[in-house]
Parts: C-alpha cells; structure tokens; sequence
C-alpha cells in the first residue's frame, strides 16, 4: 500500500500486466489517497496457483477480497483497466459493500475477445492456441521469448494497437516484458477466463458513482463498448480521451489523471445510490 489518507483506491491490471499502464496514476493517486496495486495470481510477484486450479473472474474478485482483509481494508474505489475492469465489476457483483466507487478505464464488460478489432478472430483462434501452448509450453514459451526480444511484438503493438506519436516506447516495453517471463499456458488459460465471463447483466445494478475511461481510437475496446457501458450503469460519466488508445493512461496522462482525481474528489464520502 503507498500514500496516506482516509479513503483507498485499488488498482486492478489487464491481462498478463504488472502494473505498466499506471506508471502515471499511481503516483498522483498516492498523493491523497492509501493505493493498493495487487497482482492476479500467475501475475507480477503472485505465483501460478496450485496445479488444477482453473483461473476465472470471480476467482481474481474473491482474491481481491482476501487481499483487502490482509490490509485490513473495508471499502475502496475500485480501479481497472482492460481485464480488470471485468475485475472491478464482478468484485462489486460479489463484495457491493466493500465498493466505494468504480474506474473502468479501456475496458470491456465482458466476452473482450468477441469485440477485439470488431471481429470474432481471436476468440475463434483461442482454441488452438491453447492446445498448441499446451501440447508445447517450451516452444511457446520459445517463440514468446523471440517475438519479444527481437522487436517484433513492440513493432507490431506501435503499428496497429496504440497512438504511436503519443505513446512512448520505453512506457510498453515493461509490458513486453512481463509476457516474456509469464507461463504462456497460464496467460492463454486466464484470457480464457476473460473470453467468457460477462458482467454485462450487473451493468443496471451498479449503485456507486462510476467513471468510465475511453479512448476514442481504441480497438482493443472498441469505443462504443465504453459508451454503452457508460449509458447502462445508472449515472455513470464517460470520459473520452482524445487520440487515446488502450494505453490512454500513458498516452494522455495529465488528461486522464486530472480527470479521475476530479471524479474521485467528487464523490460523497459514503452515500450510495438506492435500489430503485
């Protein structure tokens, strides 16, 4: 836990990420409030769980409980980005009294890999990607290794999935490197994971305050995914980041910091919306 102050805000990573996209959040956050940055199981410095045990959403929301009571936390704003905002849903969903509020930044309800690019591709290509990855951990493992120290994988991410002249390269090379030393199994189970959980029914039974964070050039999560979200959870705000990608946190950082320190500043310190 860093910084000090009366309220906590946790921050909840994308897939196969160790914390990369918060290079600027995090320490504007600290500055006023207690933040708690966890790492998902077979994520970060968490190990790979016990052999057998399947990852899934509603696992990763119960650990984020479990860590909190570690931390002797009882409520906090919830934070996500990509992944984690299924995360940051399904933990409201399951533990509503220990959320203060929600983030959703770059993020999908549910189901991401049937919108990715606006196709279906790679949930279809999933399967076999994972039998292969199964079948062959070390040649995976192999290739990953290549992809990621030749520059492939860095030239292929500027080229179709972030706003190159505005992201810095040395902001997603930790990213790159995070891949290179996770289980490839591992990785493929937990977008699994993602690929078929969905919060999309809890969306209307959100009674917190809740931002939502776009960028109007992400295909990863495609905008309107973030605009329906938005229009779904009963007073939610959209903000929109200009040339923003999924990495609009390190792309426009002063934007979206300013942004989220004003949401979070705005919030009632304790009121929730009623039930209708």
């Amino acid at each position: 836990m860093e910084g000090s102050g009366r309220s906590t805000v946790v921050l909840c990573d994308g897939l196969a990420c160790d914390g990369f996209a918060w290079k600027y959040l995090l320490p504007v956050l600290s500055e006023r409030h207690r933040v708690v940055h966890w790492h998902y199981r077979g994520h970060g410095r968490s190990p790979l769980p016990p052999p057998g045990v399947v990852p899934s959403i509603p696992q990763f929301a119960d650990d984020l409980a479990a860590v909190l009571d570690a931390l002797r936390v009882r409520s906090a704003v919830i934070v996500g980005h990509s992944m984690g905002v299924q995360l940051a849903l399904e933990f409201h969903r399951l533990h509503p009294d220990r959320t203060r509020g929600l983030v959703l930044v770059s993020g999908s309800p549910g189901h991401p890999l049937d919108t990715f690019h606006d196709t279906t591709l790679l949930r279809r290509a999933l399967p076999s990607l994972r039998r292969g990855a199964e079948r062959f951990p070390r040649v995976a493992s192999v290739l990953t290794r290549v992809g990621v120290r030749s520059g492939l994988a860095m030239e292929i991410a500027m080229s179709t999935e972030v706003n190159a002249s505005l992201l810095r390269r040395a902001d997603l090379q930790p990213y790159f490197e995070h891949i290179e030393r996770m289980d490839p199994r591992y990785f493929l189970r937990a977008m699994q994971a993602a690929a078929e959980h969905g919060a999309e029914d809890h969306l209307g039974a959100v009674d917190v305050p809740t931002l939502v964070v776009a960028g109007d050039r992400d295909r990863f999560t495609p905008t309107w995914l973030s605009r329906r979200m938005a229009l779904e959870i009963p007073s939610a705000e959209l903000f929109l980041v200009r040339g923003g990608s999924h990495t609009a946190l390190l792309e426009r950082p002063e934007e979206v910091n300013r942004a989220v320190l004003d949401f979070l500043h705005r919030m009632a310190p304790t009121r929730r919306r009623p039930h209708p």
